[in-house]
């Protein structure tokens, strides 16, 4: 038995010695760290299963040299192990576990929080899409008007040109009824002058005409 224990402290020790510089108290109970390698009155603490220490030096007589927060001391071999134990996996599991339950408790709460932010968007884009449509009709119906204004704005240079000419020709007319007027009455003056000319002749020669004739 003693044998057995001694092959595998020597497996123990030198798989630590090449592997790793880390080793783990794998006891369920508190195991001493002594100053010596021997047992006796060198006890330089007390170490709980779980701890982690650093190999200083690993012998093949089934001692091992550790050091741990700033102590440094002999272990017996075959309370080390490379790996943490099983009681310090499942706690350090269940931490991890707690730690993702809460996790998800945080991502299910961000879910809800993004589905309604997501849902406020849908709305807001379905407001935004009816006030596009609109915002399309009044610029489609601004377009219109502002074709409208053009050929209104058009018509209206044809209609100021129309304009323009009528008064032109309605100032000739008027230029030529002028003239026209004064034309006439130039005429009336110089008939009316001439009747009385032709009124006066008559007034002398016709009543030296009849006494003539009664001589």
């Amino acid at each position: 038995m003693r044998l057995k224990y001694l092959t595998t402290a020597l497996l123990l020790t030198s798989t630590l010695a090449s592997a790793q510089s880390f080793v783990y108290i794998t006891d369920q109970v508190d195991i001493p760290m002594r100053s010596e390698k021997t047992f006796g009155d060198n006890i330089v603490r007390s170490l709980s299963s779980g701890s982690k220490l650093s190999i200083l030096q690993a012998t093949e007589d089934g001692w091992t040299q550790v050091k741990f927060e700033g102590s440094t001391g002999w272990i017996i071999s075959r309370y080390l192990s490379n790996n943490p134990p099983a009681r310090a996996q499942l706690e350090k599991l269940k931490q991890t576990h707690n730690a993702n339950k809460l996790l998800i408790t945080k991502l299910a709460k961000r879910k809800t929080e993004l589905e309604t932010e997501v849902q406020a968007l849908k709305v807001q884009n379905t407001k935004l899409s009816i006030q596009t449509s609109k915002s399309e009709a009044e610029k489609n119906h601004i377009e219109q008007v502002y074709k409208d204004a053009l050929k209104l704005e058009h018509s209206n240079e044809k209609l100021t040109t129309s304009n323009l000419q009528l008064k032109a020709e309605i100032q000739l007319l008027k230029n030529n009824k002028t003239a026209t007027q004064e034309s006439s009455s130039r005429n009336w003056f110089m008939t009316g002058g001439f009747v009385l000319f032709i009124g006066i002749l008559i007034g002398f020669i016709f009543p030296n005409f009849v006494n003539r004739r009664r001589y």
